[in-house]
């Protein structure tokens, strides 16, 4: 089905990316990801999804990258937002609308929270 996917202006894919989101944006925990925000400047939101090993095998962290970037494709709620995602090991148990709720929950705990590059400098 064409059109299902991120299109390549939606992900977040070089390294540097990553760092400025990590070093500048706001990070919130949640219960089954770590969501770090940053306002991009542009017009429409961008996901990047950052799975460690610490969650398993290559197949565990491609679950988890195909999860959070269905959550994200079906609720693209923030524009002009890089959006990096960090997914824990109970992502993969847990059932869809709760990782779903999470998202949003983590989502609007990151608008409230101020972004960290000004505390740093």
């Amino acid at each position: 089905m064409p059109g299902q996917g991120l299109a390549a202006a939606e992900r977040i894919r070089r390294r540097p990316e990553f760092e400025r989101v990590y070093d500048e944006g706001a990070r919130v925990h949640g219960r089954f990801m770590t969501v770090f925000v940053l306002p991009n400047g542009g017009a429409t939101a961008r996901l990047g999804v950052a799975a460690t090993r610490k969650i398993g095998s290559a197949a565990d962290r491609n679950r988890a990258k195909r999860l959070a970037r269905e959550v994200f494709r079906r609720h693209k709620v923030a524009t002009g937002l890089d959006i990096v995602v960090v997914p824990r090991r109970e992502m993969l148990d847990a059932p869809f609308d709760s990782l779903e709720a999470d998202y949003h929950a983590t989502l609007e705990r990151c608008r409230r929270a101020r972004p960290r590059a000004a505390s740093r400098v």
